[in-house]
């Protein structure tokens, strides 16, 4: 079992400590067996303040980072008492940082990165932050390349997002990393979240969402992710919103941040995963029914987006 650490600073964010918990723990085998073990500890054991107006008592101290396979470093709204103005970290911090066993995996959240990159651990890697944060965090550590706009990054062994629903797309997107779509469509399922946003998706970054009285798109993407498999125009998506194309288009970016021909083309190229990872389907035959068209298409569109092939993607989740 995959067992993951959850490290609570002071000052950390009740919601976001509490995400690798929630969708973690729901990932389960096709028996109904737990996937990961989650374990929350603070640096020295003791109760963490939160946020709020209370504060958590863990079970563990710094010393079972050194066990796990995975950590998660949550946002503090205390980060000045974490990383100082001149970018240096608290010396407790660092030292329970150092208990981390070369190659496990971390994870930030939100403004978890500035943790990380305190540490020295983000030098010359691709970070995603909080937008409202993404000036500081590049300011205080230039080494670090930081995008303020997607809403999280893996880069291997570490992986970064922004804040709130952004964590559990980064959660999703490593159980999905892990186990395939089918387990991390199913947690989805059970935390009633939306099964995939791609992490390239842009952050909602100061752009007014239409008031809901006014409609939105939401109901015409859950009816075109049902249509994926067959021929869908602008046109059809707009006539089914019952808006102008042009005032589709518009709150359809600022709604997703993407057009819809894009959002479009991530949804079957997502469908067009399950079926390599799940069915016996000809990359061609996966190609037609995800409404990819041929299967020179799909590959293209794999290898743009995830740098691998169908044939090598589907090697890669069936071992």
């Amino acid at each position: 079992m995959h067992r993951i650490a959850v490290l609570a600073l002071p000052g950390v964010v009740p919601f976001e400590l509490g995400i690798a918990a929630r969708i973690f723990g729901r990932a389960l085998t096709s028996d109904d067996e737990p996937l990961y073990d989650v374990i929350t500890c603070s640096v020295d054991g003791a109760p963490v303040q939160t946020s709020d107006d209370y504060s958590i008592t863990v079970q563990h101290d710094a010393s079972v980072l050194a066990t796990v396979d995975t950590v998660v470093i949550p946002p503090s709204h205390m980060l000045q008492e974490i990383v100082d103005a001149d970018g240096l970290i608290a010396d407790a911090v660092l030292r329970a940082l150092k208990e981390v066993r070369p190659g496990t995996r971390l994870l930030a959240i939100c403004t978890g990165a500035f943790v990380l990159a305190a540490a020295g651990l983000l030098d010359g890697r691709p970070v995603a932050t909080h937008w409202a944060e993404a000036e500081l965090l590049q300011e205080l550590f230039p080494a670090v390349r930081v995008d303020p706009v997607v809403l999280f990054i893996d880069d291997g062994d570490i992986l970064t997002s922004a804040g709130v629903a952004a964590g559990i797309d980064l959660c999703l997107h490593v159980i999905r990393r892990d186990h395939g779509s089918a387990v991390a469509n199913s947690v989805a399922r059970l935390c009633v979240v939306p099964p995939r946003r791609d992490g390239g998706q842009a952050q909602y970054v100061l752009r007014p969402i239409p008031p809901a009285q006014d409609g939105g798109t939401a109901a015409t993407r859950a009816w075109a992710a049902e249509q994926v498999g067959r021929p869908l125009s602008l046109t059809q998506m707009a006539e089914h919103a019952r808006m102008s194309v042009r005032t589709f288009t518009r709150r359809f970016r600022a709604e997703t941040g993407v057009s819809p021909a894009t959002w479009l083309t991530m949804q079957r190229l997502d469908y067009a995963r399950q079926l390599l990872e799940e069915t016996d389907l000809t990359v061609d035959q996966v190609a037609d029914r995800a409404g990819l068209g041929t299967g020179t298409t799909l590959r293209l569109q794999l290898r743009e987006n995830h740098g691998v092939s169908p044939t090598a993607y589907r090697r890669a989740f069936r071992n």
